[in-house]
């Protein structure tokens, strides 16, 4: 998948399989760079009664991945090696929309390195994530 494919993904409703099931969709992509957004509500609750910080992951993951996504060939692929996620304002059913931004740091032959934020409506952060991912031959 190239930024042409990923631009072409946002243009027709740009939902992955797993945002269906979570409830969240790609919005933004450029070179090197894309954006996520979602509602969390009562249905991503852990037994705390707040969002469980998978939903979180998640989004800064799909925006970490896409990121890279948008710096590859026709011929390549990625998956992520590692997800480092630092939660700093728990989500409730109250949130609103927030908005997840991964960004590549570096990205080599065989590796690269990003960063994503995870941010609701006034711009609060959430939560960070960085990531190492794996670039393949396809």
């Amino acid at each position: 998948m190239t930024l042409a494919k990923v631009q072409g993904l946002i243009a027709s409703g740009g939902t992955p399989p797993i945002g269906e099931t979570l409830g969240f969709r790609l919005v933004d992509a450029g070179d090197g760079w894309a954006a996520f957004e979602g509602v969390p509500g009562p249905e991503h609750y852990n037994p705390m009664g707040t969002v469980h910080g998978g939903y979180a992951a998640t989004l800064l993951d799909s925006a970490c991945g896409i990121a890279v996504v948008t710096k590859l060939a026709d011929d390549q692929a990625m998956t992520t090696l590692e997800l480092k996620t630092s939660y700093l304002k728990a989500m409730t059913g109250t949130t609103g929309t927030v908005r997840a931004e991964g960004r590549v740091i570096s990205i080599g032959r065989r590796v690269a390195y990003t960063e994503a934020s995870l941010t609701d409506e006034a711009g609060r952060l959430l939560a960070t994530a960085s990531s190492t991912l794996l670039v393949m031959g396809a």
